[in-house]
This record gives structure tokens, sequence and C-alpha cells, in this order.
């Protein structure tokens, strides 16, 4: 459920209006996500259970939706040249594996809720548990059930994990500002990602005990604690719209991060289909000894007493 939050300049990507139109839409709809998402925890203290699991599916749609996009973006702002990771470790550990380990487990998510909707269906219910084969049919949707909880336990640890990778961010030319914003965004999303987390961990150790079916497999301290961190997802939200309009007002590059390892002058010099310094430097050498010097012959010059008697012969 995490999104992506990086101070780097590496996202100057298209036509600068088409971007910030971009990422305004990337931001709202991380938003309307954490909402939706919010919705559907809720929805399971009602008699309206299902069609919260219907939300979740959503959001966790919307959430892989806008991490790929933050990938694609970053992607796009190094020319979608990956050997470039290789110079600069938080290029691969955050641009990289953060929107990789989020969208990963918003699928995960999204599967796991799925079998969890399945189960709730009396159709998939009666088939499961049919006359004659109920043993063999309920071993098989416990089997189910068990795989849905697992795959929720390891989409939320991916999400963690992804919020570890978020967070570790080495800051040498943004201002404090901009630190501040990263802090604020970013350490919400730990915070609610750790929370789901826990959250689910504990309801599978429940869940384990007891023999539930479909809905019933969602704890209220799942629930409770899916809530809360939907709360500070969205707080998250709301200060990742204000980084994202404070990064467009420098967007100059002076107050943000650039590629380092000499990654950010490959990229320019990629860019402008210039060899480096040292290898031009080198090339100009090699010409110069290549190719002779021509000799200019040498005059020797007239002594100024000749040309005064010269001078006065004539």
């Amino acid at each position: 459920m995490v999104k992506l939050a990086t101070a780097r300049d590496s996202r100057g990507y298209g036509p600068r209006q088409g971007r910030n139109r971009a990422e305004y839409v990337s931001a709202g709809l991380y938003i309307f996500a954490t909402i939706v998402l919010l919705g559907g925890f809720m929805s399971q203290l009602s008699r309206e259970a299902k069609s919260g699991l219907v939300l979740l599916l959503i959001a966790s749609t919307i959430i892989a939706f806008v991490n790929i996009h933050d990938l694609l973006a970053h992607l796009a702002g190094i020319d979608f040249q990956l050997p470039l990771m290789e110079l600069d470790t938080q290029l691969a550990l955050v641009e990289f594996a953060v929107p990789i380990l989020q969208a990963a487990g918003s699928a995960l998510f999204f599967i796991g809720i799925l079998f969890l909707f399945l189960e709730s269906n009396s159709y998939i219910k009666n088939f499961f548990c049919t006359s004659g084969t109920q043993t063999m049919n309920c071993r098989k949707r416990e089997k189910l059930e068990k795989h849905a909880m697992n795959m929720l336990v390891a989409a939320l640890v991916l999400w963690v994990l992804g919020s570890i990778h978020n967070s570790c961010q080495i800051y040498q030319r943004a201002d404090g500002h901009v630190q501040i914003l990263q802090q604020s965004v970013y350490i919400p999303f730990l915070m609610g990602s750790l929370l789901f987390m826990v959250g689910s961990i504990l309801n599978t150790r429940k869940q384990s005990r007891v023999s539930r079916l479909g809905l019933h497999l969602l704890g209220f301290t799942w629930i409770w604690m899916g809530i809360f961190g939907c709360f500070l997802f969205f707080i998250g939200g709301l200060v990742n719209v204000a980084k994202v309009f404070k990064m467009q007002q420098v967007d100059d590059g002076l107050h943000l991060e650039k590629l380092r390892g000499g990654a950010q002058e490959q990229l320019f010099q990629a860019r402008e289909g210039q060899l480096p310094f040292i290898l031009e430097d080198q090339r100009r050498k090699i010409v110069e000894q290549k190719e002779p010097v021509p000799t200019v012959p040498l005059i020797a010059p007239t002594p100024y007493k000749d040309v005064l008697v010269g001078g006065s012969s004539v």
C-alpha cells in the first residue's frame, strides 16, 4: 500500500506539463485508494462484509497501478539505462526495488482477498462440501483458506520491506524542507505497513486454531489494525501531495538529489552523445601521436648591418 517517495531529480521525463499532471494524478489516485481500502475494512464490521472485499480488490488494483507508474517514471528518468544501477546503489534499492516490492505485494493481496471472496460464495461452499465427498472437499476448502491467509501475510511483508527500502535514502543536496516532507511521507507508510503485517500474522495464528469459512477469516484484531493503518496511509498520502507540489516548485534540480557514483555524468553524456572528458582527452593524444607534425623550414635572419650596407649600395 506504500507509494514511492523520492527526492531525486531523475524524475525529469517527458514534457514538463504532462509530467506534472501525471504526478498529481498518481498522488490523487493513491489518496483515493486509501479511502477505498478504509471503506473495505470498515465494511467488515457491518453486514455488507462481502462488498467490503470488493472494495479491497479495487484498492489493491489501484495501488499496483500507482507503483507501476512510479517504476516506469523513474526508469524513463534515466532513459531505461539499467546499467546505471551498478554505479548508484540507491537507484537500485529505492527507485527500482520499492515499486516492484509494492506492486508484487499488492498483487498477492489481490489474490488472497480474491480467494476469500470466492470462499464466501455459496456456490463455492456447495462445491467444496457436497454430500458423499464432504471430508475430501472440506480439506480442499481448508487448503484454499490457508493459501489465502498465507498470501495476505506475504503481501504485507513485501509492503513492510518496500517501506524499509523507501526510508533508506541518503541526502546530500536536498534542503531541510524537502527532507522534512520526505520523513513525513514514508514514516506513516512504514508504521501503517507494520500495523497491517502484525495484524495479519496475529489473525493467521488465531484462525489456524478454529475452523471458519470465508468472511469470518478476517478477525476483528486485523480489521481494527487495518483501519488504523489506512488512516496512517491517508496521512502519508496527503503529505505526499504537498511533497509533489514542493518538488515541482524546485524543478530546477538545485535542491534535489543527483545520481551518485558517476551515474549522473554518464546519463548526461549519453543524452548529449559525448564521450567522457578523460576518454576524449586520451583520444586526442592518440590522434596527435599518429599524425605527423609538419615541419616549417627555418630561414636564417639577415643581420641588421648587411641590410644597411645593401641599402646604401643601391
